[in-house]
């Protein structure tokens, strides 16, 4: 099967799944109300054979449940574009729609959760649903990668798709785990609230990127 960053192998997304019925269902209200709105699963976005992959929570609402393209069209892809585009991952610093000629470099960008939740909150059983298409995923990545999960759900989602222990591995901003086939960074979500809040400052966002940075370039 030819996925859609490129390569022949299990699938990694799956444009027309509708696995979760409370997801399948509210998508399918959302884009009654939207109907301009991309509202389906969302693929991963970026370079196919990256060593740096980003793994955030789930679509926006009025962000990549919108365009087609995480992290894009909401607050919350700024800060993270800003700082993909800051440490040479992103051609442009900022996302505004999936036709916008961004292109990243040695990143790709991906969700936990490929479906937009109610209120930005996927349930367990949804979580492990789609925990098998990011399985497939970071089994693509080379050795030497890097994965930074935005946030707790992220983390726990990488944790789970790589078959280990949730107790071995607490999430921390700016923690570093070793995955084995690869290194896993922790970051608090670039979301509005955390970047409002302060619980999240770019200067924080920074110190992981460059962590990022130097693990990649060794």
């Amino acid at each position: 099967m030819r996925n859609k960053v490129g390569s022949v192998q299990k699938a990694i997304f799956d444009r027309d799944c509708r696995a979760c019925p409370r997801l399948a269902g509210f998508l399918d209200d959302v884009n009654a109300r939207y109907p301009d709105y991309y509202c389906r699963p969302v693929p991963p976005f970026g370079d196919a054979s990256a060593r740096f992959l980003i793994v955030g929570l789930a679509p926006g609402m009025h962000g990549a449940n919108r365009t087609g393209r995480p992290f894009t069209g909401d607050h919350a892809g700024i800060l993270l574009y800003e700082t993909m585009h800051k440490y040479g991952f992103g051609s442009k610093a900022e996302s505004l729609s999936a036709d916008d000629g961004l292109a990243l470099l040695d990143c790709r960008i991906t969700n936990a959760v490929k479906c937009l939740p109610p209120d930005n909150k996927p349930v367990g059983a949804e979580i492990n649903t789609c925990n098998r298409f990011l399985a497939n995923e970071l089994d693509t990545l080379q050795p030497g990668s890097v994965v930074l999960a935005l946030g707790g759900i992220a983390h726990r989602a990488i944790v789970k798709a790589r078959g280990l222990r949730q107790a071995d591995y607490k999430f921390a901003h700016a923690a570093d785990h070793d995955l084995g086939a690869f290194r896993m960074l922790d970051s608090y979500h670039c979301s509005r609230y955390n970047t409002n809040t302060g619980r999240l400052t770019p200067e924080m966002f920074d110190t992981v990127f460059a962590k990022a940075k130097v693990m990649l370039d060794k």
